[in-house]
């Protein structure tokens, strides 16, 4: 199989499925748990918005043009408390109405240890699984991308906000009681979270209290004693036993590699 690759598909299961888009086609991956496998980097890359051939990706598979032009590549994408769309200066609007002005969860997450973070809702569970989360809990449903990030500042001062990527392909994390976290979080946090609900306005911040943790089971049938990476700029060929895929990262005997990094890479892929 031959073509650009995208980040990879899973879907909630126990353990979750996943498939790796090769253009048109789409190679069903947990099958190949156990097996050698082996892909190279054909050297094109196509940029995954305008499609151009270009020779270096920008944030994830985007040309240099597009990188600095679109509002899918803005800071605020990463630092959402810094939206400024209802300032008028979004570079597409029409984008934010879809992806920014949309129902955003706020959650808290067990991947490499505890940690805050928010996505649309329609992107739950694809988001905890995309970060290797083996825990996830909604906490707060809010109106838009912007009263998301306002919350996560003020809990993200007292658990981390990042996953370690290196830490959750080691080893499974110990189970951490999430609700019990979320009602310390609230009261702690009480007064600067009453303030964001006066700020936002009345019904635009939604505590949830009545879901109960997701647990996320991974195809793995080995964690890595050590965790090194493969850099396809490097060298371009990647091979060995597939012993698990976790996140976005398949883990091979031979190291592991993070898909989703090279999206926009034309892949071989041989079995």
């Amino acid at each position: 199989m031959q073509g650009f690759v995208e980040k990879m598909v899973s879907q909630y299961g126990k353990p979750v499925e996943y498939s790796l888009p090769l253009d048109k086609e789409s190679l069903a991956l947990n099958p190949l748990i156990g097996q050698e496998i082996k892909f190279k980097f054909t050297g094109r890359i196509r940029c995954v918005h305008c499609q151009r051939d270009i020779k270096k990706s920008f944030n994830q598979g985007y040309c240099y043009p597009c990188f600095i032009s679109l509002a899918q590549c803005d800071m605020c994408i990463m630092k959402p408390e810094t939206c400024h769309y209802a300032a008028g200066t979004c570079r597409e609007p029409e984008w934010g109405d879809a992806f920014c002005m949309q129902p955003h969860i706020v959650y808290l997450a067990n991947s490499s240890g505890i940690k805050v973070g928010i996505t649309r809702q329609s992107q739950i569970p694809t988001r905890w699984i995309d970060q290797g989360a083996v825990q996830a809990l909604p906490i707060f449903k809010v109106q838009s991308r912007l009263q998301s990030g306002l919350i996560e500042v003020v809990l993200a001062k007292h658990v981390s906000d990042k996953t370690s990527w290196q830490q959750m392909l080691k080893a499974q994390a110990a189970p951490i009681d999430l609700v019990a976290k979320r009602d310390e979080l609230i009261a702690v946090c009480q007064n600067e979270l009453a303030e964001i609900s006066e700020q936002v306005g009345a019904g635009a911040v939604e505590l949830i209290t009545d879901q109960l943790p997701v647990d996320i089971e991974y195809p793995i049938e080995t964690y890595p004693a050590k965790v090194s990476s493969f850099n396809l700029d490097k060298n371009p060929e990647v091979k060995g036993r597939l012993q698990g895929i976790k996140g976005q990262y398949l883990i091979l005997d031979s190291g592991v590699i993070n898909i989703r990094k090279y999206t926009g890479y034309e892949l071989e892929f041989f079995l």
